[in-house]
């Protein structure tokens, strides 16, 4: 009887674990690290949520670049959008963001920001963000913060 009950909490406890992994997704399943974006915009949304944090911009400037050997070695080619556009950035998780000087509040709808990252492989105005800089409408003017992107690989916090 004993063992049966081992077996059945071992097999619970497999199956439970094989869902949360499974909920979770690769950089490289969603995102293309040789297709970077720079947009410049008003953030219309902020999803402070497990397992990413998203924001939402409504875009001024779109940048597609050709990526160097580091990131500021990056070349940028930059043109205002035909329309207003709004774009998803995923971040990395909130207690990562939180470890990296991030706070609940920082970004603020109607603040205009500039993030850098990476596309989305199927085309939709999404984006894995790298870095998220607050420009002067901000409450820290010209600060860039490091947004805990996966592309490296999983992020540990």
């Amino acid at each position: 009887m004993r063992a049966y009950l081992l077996g059945g909490l071992v097999a619970c406890g497999l199956l439970t674990a094989g869902v949360s992994i499974s909920a979770h997704h690769s950089f490289a399943a969603e995102f293309d690290s040789t297709k970077k974006v720079k947009l410049t915009g008003i953030v219309t949304k902020v999803e402070w949520t497990n397992p990413h944090a998203w924001f939402y911009v409504n875009v001024k400037e779109f940048c597609t670049g050709t990526p160097g050997a580091t990131p500021q070695q990056t070349t940028w080619k930059c043109a205002p959008p035909s329309e207003v556009q709004n774009w998803g950035a995923e971040l990395g998780p909130p207690h990562g963001l939180q470890r990296r000087g991030w706070r609940r509040e920082t970004l603020k709808i109607g603040e205009e920001i500039t993030v850098e990252g990476s596309l989305a492989k199927n085309g939709a105005k999404r984006m894995n963000a790298s870095t998220v800089t607050l420009t002067s409408t901000g409450g820290r003017p010209g600060e860039t913060l490091d947004a805990a992107s996966s592309q490296g690989g999983a992020v540990i916090d």
